[in-house]
Parts: C-alpha cells; structure tokens; sequence
C-alpha cells in the first residue's frame, strides 16, 4: 500500500540533523522564497506542482529524485521493493548508517532533509505488467530508472499501453567512465524519451559508476523539469 507524507501535515523532524545546529529550519515559506529567487515565481508554481515517478531507487532513481527535490518539485514518487546494499554505495545516494534499509524509507529520509515540505508517495513493491494501471495512475511524469533490461522494456510497453498521454523518460547505456559527451537525450516519440548512449553494457571492468549514472540520472532530470515547464507554457532554455 502507498504511503504518503504530505508537505501540509508532517512534523519538522529532519533525518541527520545536527542537534547542535545552530540553524532553525526554514519556514515553508521561506523555503519557497529561496526557490523563487533563484527559479522565478513562475516557474517555481509549476515545479512545485508536478508530480514525477522514480520507477527504481538505484543510481538512476536516487540521483533523479534528490535533483528534482532540491529544485522543489513538490511531489515525488517514489517506487523500489529493495533495501540499502553495501555494494550500492559506489553510485548510489545512500548512506553507511542506511544499509538494511527499504530504500523506499531511506530515500525519504534524505530528500526530508533536503526539503521537509515535500510530498512523497512510496511504494515498497515490484513493478509488474499487472500493477502499473494503478501505480502510476497519478503521476504525470514516469522516469524508468531499472537495472534490468528486460524491466526497462516491461515498464516502457505498459506505460505506453496503459498512459499513452503521460511523459516516460527512460535510460540506456551508462556503465563505465568518460566519453562524458556520447551521454544524450533523444525523443522516441512524442511522450517517450530516452537518456543515455544506448550502447555501454555492464561488463568486467565496466561497471556501473557514480559519475557516468549520475549524468544520465542529470539529463533525466533535467528533461523532467523542461517537459513541467513546456507544458505549463513557461518560457526557459529548453530544446
């Protein structure tokens, strides 16, 4: 079942918080005073709008999710059934102190203690063909965010099947290190895109890195934001 915590509702308790801190914690408003100075009013009403999926919490969805948050994008969702690994901390936005945890739970942690006013849906479960009707039946925008080829295509064709009108950002080809600049985005079609350089596969030697995943999770990211505000008619630097 999801849960949620709502921006409105939740206690001021922020995850790793010094409790010698000398600094109080930011007033909602405040918060979103700093946003609009830095974004623009407009474009922050539209970014704290939205509502975006991270169907996968690894170095894809974890680096995804804490861009959008400190950008204030007020409403993440966030999808994984695994917990921490030691092994995930090459590239992954987790912690020593978290290992064990449902990433669900340990994600929500640190995007709190980025913006503690956030909304944030969590769903401790699988994807399957069979859920996706009802899991992503909110969200505007889908970010694929898999370890798994053949889960990245499942996802991909159910979306496609079931919300032809929704956004779907995917990612192919981000192992290894360097050729910083074969990382793209490219449009499949009209709601479907893809991050990546499609080819790099995991292989000995090769392997999954913080750097290279954190830039296809940055051009996921970033075609998130550009898609909120081309739909919304905001004005920006976008394609």
């Amino acid at each position: 079942m999801a849960e949620y915590f709502d921006k409105y509702e939740r206690e001021m308790t922020i995850s790793g918080r010094h409790p010698g801190s000398p600094a109080p914690i930011p007033t909602r408003e405040e918060l979103h005073q700093a946003l609009v100075c830095r974004h623009t009013g407009a474009v922050q009403r539209h970014l704290s709008k939205a509502w975006v999926a991270m169907a996968g919490l690894g170095g894809l969805g974890s680096n995804i999710a804490i861009f959008l948050a400190r950008i204030g994008v007020g409403h993440l969702h966030l999808i994984d059934f695994d917990r921490v690994d030691i092994t995930n901390l090459n590239r992954q936005q987790y912690f020593i102190h978290q290992i064990g945890m449902v990433k669900t739970e340990a994600l929500t942690d640190i995007l709190l203690a980025i913006n503690p006013y956030l909304t944030i849906r969590k769903d401790c479960v699988r994807v399957t063909r069979e859920n996706v009707p009802e899991l992503f039946r909110d969200d505007t925008y889908i970010c694929e965010a898999f370890d798994v080829p053949e889960n990245k295509a499942m996802l991909a064709e159910a979306v496609l099947e079931h919300f032809p009108e929704k956004y779907l950002i995917a990612a192919s080809g981000m192992a290894g290190y360097g050729d910083s600049n074969s990382i793209r985005t490219r449009k499949i079609s009209s709601h479907f895109y893809l991050c990546g350089d499609e080819t790099a596969e995991v292989s000995e030697g090769h392997s999954l890195m913080a750097p290279r995943v954190a830039l296809c999770a940055a051009h996921q990211a970033n075609l998130v934001v550009e898609l909120i505000l081309k739909q919304a008619g905001t004005r920006g630097q976008g394609s």
